[in-house]
């Protein structure tokens, strides 16, 4: 089985837990481990995967709990550093009745990592990169690093995973910005994944067919798009599938794409990158249905890492 390794931010997710409430009337808040790259790594340790975190936390109690949590999913913390002279990010969360979120993230530690001290992960060690942070794109030492470790991922021929997790508030004065990059990494990457509304956004389009003809023309990549109750749309070989979601009663959705992106890793991980280039339409689609039970086991309960605890491979053949 092929090691992944996890980069950008980790943090802790404030939980409103006043559903409906602008946070700026909320009372009560739930304290929970959180930041995509974090809970793709934890979705795949849950899975039984082998998967490390590359990423930098405070020297506070907040770091610790992180560290803490993610070796309870048996994941690789060794390439997490703790920062004595910032905090853990925090990202307060308020969760809408229709369980969908908004954020306010209070940035701080995970922003620091430096392309110095990603100088010690030996990716030779490794068969799959996957970036999935909505930080990694933000000005400072995170952004230079997150891009060093995506190009050498690429010069050691690792299977290259790419999330962009677009998020209103970090990146709505600066979209173009946002949109640059993503292309950058989405025109280099093996595989990605966007939302709907990502894919509106990065193409421009207004469709879900319009906006993964682009991702046809412009990439090479096998991509998802994912669309809520409706399935999840997979580009592969200049052609499109729609893979059915999973009924379900729907609490939380937060962690939900991650758990996606953590199942089909910890299934593709089993198998040699040139094997996964031999995979065809069909076999594909089987790994989407198998990492869409994943993600709609993720939205039958509150928070991301207590979801997480409700995953192993048995669903796979649910």
């Amino acid at each position: 089985m092929n090691k992944i390794l996890c980069i950008g931010e980790a943090l802790i997710d404030m939980i409103c837990t006043d559903k409906g409430m602008a946070l700026s009337d909320g009372e009560h808040f739930l304290k929970k481990a959180g930041g995509a790259p974090m809970n793709v790594a934890a979705a795949i340790g849950a899975l039984g995967g082998s998967v490390a975190v590359a990423a930098k936390v405070g020297d506070d109690p907040f770091g610790q709990h992180l560290i803490e949590v993610l070796n309870g999913f048996h994941v690789d913390t060794s390439h997490i550093i703790k920062d004595s002279h910032h905090f853990t990010t925090l990202a307060f969360v308020s969760l809408m009745e229709n369980g969908e979120r908004d954020f306010y993230f209070n940035r701080g530690a995970d922003g620091q990592l430096s392309v110095e001290e990603t100088e010690s992960i030996h990716l030779q060690s490794f068969g799959i990169a996957h970036f999935g942070s909505a930080t990694g794109f933000l000005p400072g030492p995170l952004n230079a690093a997150y891009s060093k470790v995506f190009y050498k991922a690429l010069d050691e021929n690792l299977f290259v995973s790419f999330d962009p997790n677009y998020r209103e508030l970090l990146f709505g004065n600066n979209r173009e910005e946002f949109i640059l990059r993503s292309w950058e990494f989405m025109e280099k990457a093996q595989f990605f994944k966007v939302s709907d509304e990502e894919a509106f956004l990065l193409t421009g389009q207004s469709s879900i067919e319009e906006a993964a003809s682009v991702f046809i023309e412009r990439t090479n990549a096998v991509f998802a798009i994912t669309c809520g109750q409706e399935g999840t749309l997979l580009g592969v070989e200049g052609n499109t599938f729609m893979v059915p979601s999973i009924s379900i009663e729907q609490v939380d959705t937060t962690g939900a794409g991650d758990a996606f992106v953590g199942a089909l890793l910890f299934q593709l991980s089993k198998y040699s990158k040139n094997d996964i280039h031999s995979f065809g339409a069909k076999e594909w689609t089987g790994l989407f249905s198998n990492a869409n039970k994943a993600g709609a086991r993720t939205c039958e309960y509150m928070g991301a890492m207590e979801a997480f605890k409700q995953l192993n491979d048995t669903i796979f053949s649910a």
